[in-house]
């Protein structure tokens, strides 16, 4: 199969009944870097645009596309979606869209895949056992992965993921810092082109435990972790106090954040810069970008949902796409 001159994007809308649809559509207006491929149903696509009151012809993949225009690989639900309400019957068709995006990346026929948003209750009412759609393309694809969320100035990885907080100690061991920080190293030299990534580790307890006294995670798995990499070559800081590792002169020094916890680190993160962040999948053999937003059901179908993480999401995705080709 021959190469494309520029990236062939995968695009799934999500949750049928939530804002992914319209943001598509919304993204279809505008000229893109990249060829975007919808995963989705064409039926729901053309409603959303009707409810948005745009244009929007869909085409086949291959198909040059103008602003209103979208090629589509239809994935058909078992029912039309009622914007606001999911429906389980549709949950077949979010995760078959998911594994045929993910599965076009891995053949080739696509070099990157984009996500919208999921409604993860109605997935698993609708009789499917879903955790994540990280957690799904990372077991397609056989990789190990780790989530980083970013926007323009901060990127942050998370050390564990989705997780009750008391549970989240026990989840930080040595090998498992290791494995993180070694997928996190490695893509950001691979697809950032930092040469060497200078990642800033946090502490899991308040004062990165002030020598023990706030606890030992630090003593006894986070310093002797960091230690043994350090002599692999990774450039890595800390651990570092939770509550001033993000001030902008300490950021400056710093290409990557590591959060022992998903809100050690993402409530800054999406702070900064909530509109234009991003959910990024590092360790898959394909980029993957998703929107830092959840389904919205209340304002699907309503024309008010924002498209700037989608469009963030896409353009950081072409970019990443772009450095994998051959030049």
């Amino acid at each position: 199969m021959a190469t494309p001159a520029r990236p062939r994007l995968a695009l799934v809308p999500g949750e049928p009944a939530g804002v992914g649809p319209e943001l598509c559509v919304r993204l279809a207006q505008q000229p893109q870097a990249a060829d975007l491929v919808a995963y989705a149903d064409p039926d729901t696509l053309q409603a959303a645009a009707r409810a948005l009151g745009l244009p929007l012809t869909l085409r086949e993949p291959g198909q040059p596309c103008g602003p209103g225009e979208l090629a589509v690989r239809p994935v058909r639900q078992a029912r039309p979606a009622v914007f606001g309400q999911p429906d389980p019957a549709n949950a077949a068709a979010v995760i078959e869209s998911l594994e045929r995006a993910g599965a076009a990346c891995l053949a080739g026929d696509c070099q990157g895949l984009v996500t919208g948003p999921v409604h993860k209750a109605s997935i698993n009412e609708g009789g499917i056992a879903y955790t994540g759609t990280t957690e799904l393309l990372a077991a397609q694809a056989g990789a190990d992965v780790v989530m980083m969320l970013a926007n323009p100035g901060l990127r942050v990885a998370l050390a564990t993921t989705h997780l009750p907080l008391r549970e989240v100690p026990d989840a930080i061991t040595g090998d498992g810092l290791a494995r993180v920080l070694r997928v996190t190293d490695a893509a950001l030299r691979r697809d950032f082109g930092l040469a060497r990534p200078r990642i800033a580790v946090l502490g899991l307890n308040p004062h990165a435990g002030e020598d023990g006294h706030l606890g030992r995670e630090e003593l006894d798995v986070i310093i002797p972790c960091l230690e043994r990499l350090r002599g692999e070559g990774l450039e890595l800081i800390g651990p570092l106090p939770a509550d001033t590792a993000f001030l902008p002169v300490k950021l400056a020094g710093f290409d990557a954040v590591l959060a022992m916890y998903h809100d050690q680190g993402l409530p800054v993160l999406k702070h900064s810069g909530f509109e234009q962040a991003v959910n990024i999948t590092l360790g898959l053999p394909y980029p993957r970008v998703a929107v830092d937003h959840g389904t919205a059901l209340d304002l699907a179908g309503s024309g008010r949902a924002d498209p700037s993480s989608l469009v963030a999401a896409v353009a950081l995705c072409t970019r990443l796409a772009a450095r994998r080709l051959p030049a």
